[in-house]
């Protein structure tokens, strides 16, 4: 065993042996002290056996590195230890460019879960679905494969290909039946388009937001003075496979319709730096417009705060599916050696209390819509495809699905009514007696 090695080893362990005894003597709030010098300690000599004894080689970096994240693996999927390269290369979803197939990830019993597919790239043209899994990168497994490791494999150099599993759960009553689906996906340079708005029927504004982008707030500002240009009574705000992406543009698309300096949403850790309060400005520039936000299970995170604040002050009915429930507060924490330590520090809570963040066994979180509506797999997947629009030179976009093969969007079609049956109820005469 490398001598040096050996010395620092011990000399940990005796500080910590130390430690541990000099801890017996002091008040019992210290117990929890001594039991994580004594588990430290069982680190150590895990570190020194392996050097002293396995039968390969093995880099002190690596072994530093695999106690690293084993160590973070064990909180949840959202906290995770990056190594220099990673550190160095990783880039947040709100960039607004990336590489790679356009789909946002997450992580529900111990595998890969798509939270959404972006509009418009090779994920959401193969047909990916929110809640879809993917089980296997390349042929192997990703089972307990963290979300840092995962996104590694996926990104690659824009044209290259990538080979994945996809498993969907089959709509069966009493079964958890799954099927599985092989897809050759073709990486591409991600650009996201944060919002796309148009008229419909009624006077009515049609809003959606596909991701929360340093742009999201300006380009939200001038879609609804187009639509208010347009004659727009009421807005549809459509939040479906929204992702989430950075914090302040929910914050300040929420402000556009609540004002008084009410809450948007709060942030609630351990330590009390960590609770923070994000409220609207005095004043709401469309505070007056009546609104139906829809969402699904592909809303997650800055969806789901504006989605949440909206409907806890009653400003607008939300419909559509519950949504994805993710919704933590990360701290990215460089380390000394260039690797860096991604924390979930806080969860978001609604301005009633309610957290975002889903807790599986306890069965809460993400938002409840107030009116339930369930889309099955098969017509979701047809929505999305009739949603991507193609684009030529000179003409109006269109739908890339032609007419008499699209289906109705179910979700959007009860909003219409909704804002219809208000202004009808609106226009009726009453009287006492």
């Amino acid at each position: 065993m490398n001598i040096a090695w050996g010395k620092r080893i011990r000399g940990v362990a005796a500080a910590a042996a130390m430690l541990v005894l000099g801890a017996l003597s002091l008040p019992r709030a210290y117990g929890a002290i001594d039991k994580t010098y004594e588990q430290l300690k069982v680190l150590i000599d895990i570190l020194d056996y392996i050097r002293e004894n396995y039968v390969d080689e093995v880099k002190d970096k690596d072994l530093v590195y695999g106690a690293a994240r084993g160590m973070v693996a064990t909180l949840d999927p959202f906290s995770q230890f990056m190594d220099p390269d990673l550190h160095r290369d990783v880039k947040t979803d709100t960039e607004g460019q990336f590489g790679g197939l356009g789909i946002r990830l997450g992580a529900r019993d111990e595998w890969l879960t798509i939270i959404t597919p972006l509009p418009g790239t090779p994920a959401f043209r193969a047909g990916i679905l929110p809640e879809d899994r993917i089980i296997k990168i390349e042929g192997e497994s990703t089972k307990d494969l963290s979300l840092a490791d995962a996104v590694k494999k996926l990104r690659g150099k824009p044209g290259s290909k990538v080979a994945i599993t996809v498993a969907r759960k089959a709509e069966k009553e009493g079964k958890d039946a799954w099927s599985t689906h092989e897809m050759s996906l073709v990486r591409e340079i991600i650009v996201v388009q944060s919002v796309d708005s148009r008229m419909l029927e009624n006077k009515t504004g049609y809003l959606k937001i596909n991701e929360f982008t340093a742009h999201t707030a300006e380009d939200v500002v001038n879609a609804l003075a187009k639509l208010k240009k347009d004659s727009a009574s009421a807005v549809v705000l459509d939040l479906r496979n929204n992702p989430g992406g950075l914090l302040t543009a929910a914050v300040d698309v929420a402000s556009f319709f609540i004002g008084d300096n009410k809450m948007i949403v709060y942030t609630q850790g351990r330590r009390p730096e960590n609770k923070q309060e994000f409220r609207a400005g005095m004043k709401a520039p469309f505070g007056y417009v009546p609104m139906v936000v829809l969402i699904n299970r592909g809303s997650a995170s800055g969806s789901e705060i504006v989605a949440g604040a909206l409907q806890d002050h009653k400003r607008a009915v939300v419909i559509g599916d519950r949504s994805f429930g993710k919704a933590s507060v990360q701290s990215v924490i460089p380390l000394s050696d260039g690797s860096g330590l991604r924390l979930t520090v806080a969860h978001y809570f609604t301005p009633s209390g309610n957290m975002i963040q889903r807790d599986e066994k306890k069965g809460t979180g993400g938002i409840v819509p107030d009116i339930m509506i369930s889309i099955t797999p098969e017509n979701e997947m047809k929505l999305m495809a009739q949603a991507e629009q193609i684009y030529k030179q000179g003409e109006d976009p269109k739908s890339a699905i032609d007419e008499k093969s699209r289906v109705k969007d179910e979700v959007l079609e009860r909003a219409l009514e909704l804002l219809r049956a208000r202004e009808v109820l609106g226009n009726l005469n009453t009287q006492e007696g």
